[in-house]
């Protein structure tokens, strides 16, 4: 009897045992985690969600490379996935998608996503504007347009401007031979909104199609053309393949576009990560520069898809000199459009009298 009481009285003392030490453990787990010995739980990802104006072919360089980048960079405190055009919401609600908090961030330029500030009809090919892709970046740095568009963008609600950067120029590459100013008559072309409106003078017939619509549309004669680019994004993205010839004289030497958060996404990051994606967003800029003063040349000199047609300067002198008029009614819209109309002015008549190599 005595023996059977005592080995009652072992299995109970190691049941306890069981119970009390697992307690212990915890307990003197919970005294380290307060001296802050223990690791503290890791913290949740922030996620984003960007989309651009371009095609998947063209976004890896214009957008996506940059973010990839910062992606490494955040080290698993941010993901931004990356979008192209009208993957999430159709372009031309991009900029109220942003607005809403559908997407969190936007690549594009303010015109076709339908920014409603009085300022967005200088972005994308503003005619004539610039020459070369660092006469945006010049003008928005140095002549006072980043202070101008800061302006215009915090009178907007939930849509915060952060950069404005140059992509490539604006040409004709189409189905048909473009020699003379008459040749453009009837064309109708895949352009954007203000290069489209102010085209129109001269006969052309500007189209508004979904990007992914656009090749489709120049094999079935849908268009005739496209002058949503230079060179370089013909044959990146393909267009090279469905058209024949390509037309030297641009409607604006470089492409304006920017970058915009939703405001209530951009404060909720910190600071270090909202320095960053700056970084990553100049990085952007920089590759786009060198990335298209390469590709121009070298598709005209090396490209065999296309053939090189030109407009005399005698007749082109005839757009130019349109494209000055035009400036002056985009003036007469608000102070603040004849603000940007003067800058310009100012600075082409800078370039002019500096002479090569930035005036010829």
């Amino acid at each position: 009897m005595k023996k059977r009481n005592l080995l009652t009285t072992i299995i109970s003392i190691l049941i306890v045992l069981a119970f009390v030490v697992p307690m212990i453990t915890s307990c003197s787990g919970k005294t380290a985690d307060t001296d802050g010995v223990a690791e503290a739980a890791p913290k949740k990802t922030i996620k984003w969600r960007l989309q651009s104006y371009a095609g998947p072919a063209l976004n890896d360089h214009v957008v996506k490379n940059a973010i990839d980048e910062f992606n490494i960079a955040a080290n698993g405190e941010m993901v931004i996935e990356v979008y192209t055009a009208d993957q999430l919401v159709p372009h031309g609600e991009l900029f109220r998608a942003l607005q809403e908090g559908t997407v969190d961030m936007a690549v594009s330029d303010d015109d076709s996503m339908a920014s409603p500030v009085d300022v967005s009809i200088f972005a994308a090919y503003f005619p004539l504007a610039a020459r070369y892709g660092l006469d945006v970046n010049v003008l928005w740095e140095w002549y006072g347009l980043n202070e101008i568009w800061e302006e215009a963008y915090d009178e907007i609600e939930g849509v915060t401007w952060l950069s404005q950067g140059s992509w490539d120029p604006c040409n004709f590459a189409t189905t048909k031979p473009i020699r003379h100013v008459e040749d453009l008559k009837g064309l109708r072309m895949y352009m954007f909104p203000t290069g489209g409106e102010f085209m129109k003078q001269f006969g052309v017939v500007p189209m508004a199609l979904p990007y992914e619509d656009v090749e489709m549309a120049l094999q079935t004669n849908v268009l005739d053309g496209v002058a949503w680019s230079g060179i370089t994004e013909d044959y990146t993205v393909g267009w090279a393949d469905v058209t024949s010839y390509y037309l030297t004289n641009p409607i604006s030497g470089a492409w304006s576009g920017g970058w915009f958060v939703n405001t209530e996404s951009w404060e909720a990051i910190p600071a270090h990560l909202q320095q960053m994606l700056r970084l990553a967003i100049d990085k952007s800029h920089y590759y786009r520069l060198h990335w298209y003063w390469w590709g121009e040349a070298n598709y005209r000199v090396h490209g065999d898809k296309l053939e090189l047609t030109t407009i005399p300067d005698d007749e082109w002198k005839v757009v130019e000199d349109a494209a000055y008029k035009y400036w002056d009614e985009i003036a007469d819209k608000s102070p603040r459009t004849q603000k940007v109309v003067d800058i310009m002015k100012e600075y082409i008549a800078t370039m002019e009298k500096a002479g090569a190599p930035y005036r010829y």
